[in-house]
């Protein structure tokens, strides 16, 4: 496997093998002390996974901000390396969209669950499929893969170098300039915004996000928040 170029503040770690999950490697890594800034990664010929290890010293609550930070850092990249005609969303959840349709996404670790402590770190893994996992995609109309979409001049290694550039630079604004940044950028991103969506079997219409991107979703009479540290994973 190629070694990847990062910017400086980053470093890299590659790993082989199908059953060798980054999300994983990089969460024992983080464990044992490591650096923030490193991004374990594993590219595959269908498949482009990479997890990026931060340490935000704030409390997790506004840390988190860091899932749409990396998410936005994704749109930026593959905006830049794709044709102009191909459109990417965010979900609020971590998933990508890619010509409206679901095309891997994010999933989030943290050192604490608690939204008032300060996270030791904090690794937010990038899942993309590169190939469909079946050749008969009209049984999944609503998954896709990079490659089916118009992207197959995409290289993996070149994307997930310019996602690391693009949420780099989204670190140093959200870090410089606050969060209001980051909300505006992301707003005009977001999937589903209006809609009626399911979130861990909890319906109802999206109608936007708090200071902390935690989610507003109104259910009959009553609008109930669902903060973004719910999405963090065991």
């Amino acid at each position: 496997m190629q070694d990847l170029i990062f910017p400086p503040l980053m470093t890299g770690m590659a790993i082989e093998g199908r059953e060798s999950d980054p999300f994983d490697t990089a969460i024992a890594q983080a464990t044992l002390g490591v650096d923030a800034g490193l991004i374990v990664y594993n590219l595959e010929a269908d498949r482009a996974r990479a997890t990026l290890i931060l340490a935000p010293d704030v409390a997790l609550t506004q840390a988190m901000a860091m899932l749409p930070v990396a998410g936005i850092g994704f749109q930026n990249a593959l905006g830049a390396l794709a044709p102009p005609e191909v459109a990417v969303h965010l979900e609020w959840n971590g998933r990508i969209r890619v010509n409206g349709a679901k095309c891997g996404g994010f999933q989030i670790a943290a050192s604490t669950t608690d939204a008032d402590q300060e996270p030791d770190w904090l690794c937010i893994g990038l899942d993309i499929p590169l190939w469909p996992a079946r050749e008969e995609m009209g049984e999944t109309p609503d998954e896709t893969a990079l490659y089916a979409e118009g992207c197959a001049e995409v290289d993996a290694a070149n994307l997930i170098e310019a996602w690391a550039r693009h949420t780099l630079n989204w670190i140093t604004r959200w870090d410089g300039e606050g969060v209001k940044s980051v909300h505006d950028e992301w707003r005009g991103l977001v999937h589903g915004m209006g809609e009626d969506i399911d979130i861990d079997g909890k319906i109802g219409t999206f109608l936007g996000v708090d200071e902390n991107f935690g989610l507003l979703l109104r259910r009959g009479a009553e609008t109930v928040l669902i903060p973004l540290t719910q999405l963090l994973k065991d």
